[in-house]
């Protein structure tokens, strides 16, 4: 009730877009008592499609609900495809705040008179968003700056919004399966949070400073320094950097710069952050990014993604199978990086996979967009209700965003074959007998902890269960992948024990039969090639032992 007003705005703007009927779907003309106007009519009345009222309605209700689009658009699981395309073209038409507010803003964050930090602070706004805007300056210190500043009351706004997003996503999860299906109200807490992170330009500063390390070395990148006195929660202040705009080809071409390259060096730059470092520029689009005579220069650090080695491996799995067109692996690869249901359709999964491979038959390599396929798997996913993690279907619009960038650059970029070098290195990375070694000491430090604290756990539950205090549930399958790991973890140290004890043996025998200078059965038979030959047995029996049992 705290917020009758804003509910009564988003109901109109429902009806103004011919979506009214959600709001009587959702019970809340029954709870606000809105006018039956609101909500009768229909789709057929009419003219544009559902993907366009749908943009305009988020539009019409500022910040929070862009941003929502915008970031939907990132889920094929919940948006169908015609619906996707609407969102990826949502606009901020925004109108700058006065100059009066911009100064009360920084002096209340600064703690200072905007005469005593600044030397120059232009009134006007060079660039206007929907969160905040962003004026040049010139610190007493002399550096040229721009300064970004949050639009006033913008955080009560967006805070307002996110709690009645939420409760319509309580109510949408009682009233429809599909909402229940798709854990709404998670997907909403998900939206939350990186709508409060943009809110926070001390963590976009802090992530502008990470990925000023990542290109340290690079003189062809560069990031604008972040002035950390000068920054606050509502107010960021960065370096200025004179630039063209990446799609202002004319003046590129006019300033005699290589298209080709700058189409390089963008794309390389991202998928050396995704598949080497992890973490990357969530939103490449034509606006942040800039040439001048540093380089390029890439700005707006507000949304950005984080990939964990193991997911980094798996999307560079995904990329070789897609290049090999391997359906095998691509259902392997999507198994392991999602989280699948017990009674997936394994059958149908295939099925799914064999049609999206039919699909790209006939396109070259070169003409595929690799941002594309790698959503249409992930909605495959979706389908069979694979859960995949959101950074890494961020990554699939952050392709998509990226291609929509270099198309405009060198229309012949084939982006596939610039991620496969990436993808192959990770893989080679990922067998590499350090990375092995590592991971199975990893593994038996985990195990040796769990069967240290198993006697405790057995003799407490024994002992509840002896005074009925509790009742005692067996899940076998959870001890048969305990097991199955046990085993793994066995036999590999077997292999590594059983071969090292036997060279120890023959070396002994060698080294101590030529020190003693006696004659010996050793001198008058090939051991050397004996114990080669018992080696490679050993080796394989123990190989095949242990393959067969599908446990190594």
């Amino acid at each position: 009730m705290r917020h009758i007003k804003r509910y009564r705005e988003i109901a109109m703007a429902f009806s103004r877009n011919g979506l009214g009927f959600i709001v009587k779907e959702l019970g809340l003309d029954q709870i606000f008592s809105l006018p039956r106007r609101l909500y009768v009519r229909r789709n057929q009345y009419y003219s544009k499609s559902l993907g366009q009222r749908i943009r305009s309605f988020l539009e019409e209700l500022g910040p929070t609900f862009i941003k929502i689009g915008q970031m939907a658009s990132a889920r094929p699981d919940l948006i169908p495809e015609d619906i996707i395309e609407e969102l990826s073209l949502l606009q901020d038409e925004i109108t700058p705040f006065s100059f009066d507010d911009v100064k009360r803003i920084v002096e209340e964050e600064l703690g200072v008179p905007i005469e005593e930090a600044f030397d120059r602070f232009e009134a006007s706004p060079v660039g206007v968003a929907s969160i905040g805007q962003v004026h040049e300056a010139v610190l007493k210190s002399g550096e040229r700056v721009a300064v970004k500043v949050q639009r006033p009351q913008v955080d009560q706004q967006i805070h307002t919004d996110l709690e009645i997003l939420r409760e319509i996503a309580v109510r949408a999860e009682k009233r429809f399966d599909w909402a229940e299906r798709h854990q709404v109200t998670n997907v909403v807490e998900e939206f939350s949070k990186a709508i409060k992170d943009e809110l926070n330009y001390v963590t976009e500063g802090r992530n502008a400073d990470l990925m000023a390390k990542q290109f340290s070395d690079d003189s062809t990148i560069k990031i604008p320094t972040i002035y950390w006195d000068y920054t606050s929660k509502k107010v960021l202040t960065m370096e200025f950097i004179d630039g063209i705009k990446i799609n202002h080809i004319d003046q590129l071409l006019e300033r005699h710069f290589d298209l080709k390259w700058l189409a390089d060096r963008i794309v390389n730059t991202i998928f050396y952050q995704v598949f080497k470092d992890g973490y990357f520029h969530a939103d490449p689009h034509v606006g942040n990014i800039f040439v001048s005579e540093h380089g390029l220069v890439w700005i707006d650090f507000g949304l950005v993604g984080r990939l964990s080695s193991e997911m980094k491996t798996h999307l560079a799995s995904l990329v070789v199978a897609m290049v090999n067109q391997d359906s095998d692996d691509m259902i392997k690869t999507i198994m392991k990086m999602g989280v699948a249901p017990d009674d997936v359709d394994l059958h149908e999964l295939r099925e799914d996979i064999d049609q999206f491979m039919i699909k790209y038959y006939d396109v070259p390599v070169s003409e595929m967009s690799l941002g594309q396929t790698i959503t249409d798997l992930f909605t495959i996913a979706y389908h069979h209700r694979i859960t995949i993690p959101s950074d890494l279907t961020l990554v699939g619009k952050t392709i998509l965003t990226l291609e929509g960038v270099i198309e405009q650059l060198d229309p012949n970029f084939n982006m596939i074959d610039a991620a496969e070098p990436f993808g192959r290195k990770l893989i080679r990375e990922k067998y590499n007998p350090k990375r092995i070694a590592k991971n199975v000491f990893e593994q038996i430090d985990e195990y040796g902890d769990i069967l240290e604290d198993m006697p405790e756990v057995i003799n407490e539950i024994r002992s509840l269960a002896k005074k009925r205090k509790v009742p005692i549930e067996i899940s076998i399958p959870e001890a048969d992948r305990f097991f199955s790991k046990l085993d793994t973890v066995s036999n590999r140290l077997s292999f590594s024990i059983v071969l090292l004890s036997f060279s120890i043996i023959m070396v002994g025998l060698i080294i101590g039969s030529a020190l003693g200078r006696q004659t010996s059965l050793l001198w008058n038979i090939p051991a050397i090639e004996i114990g080669f030959m018992i080696a490679m047995l050993m080796v394989a029996w123990l190989i095949y032992s242990i393959f067969r049992s599908g446990r190594f």
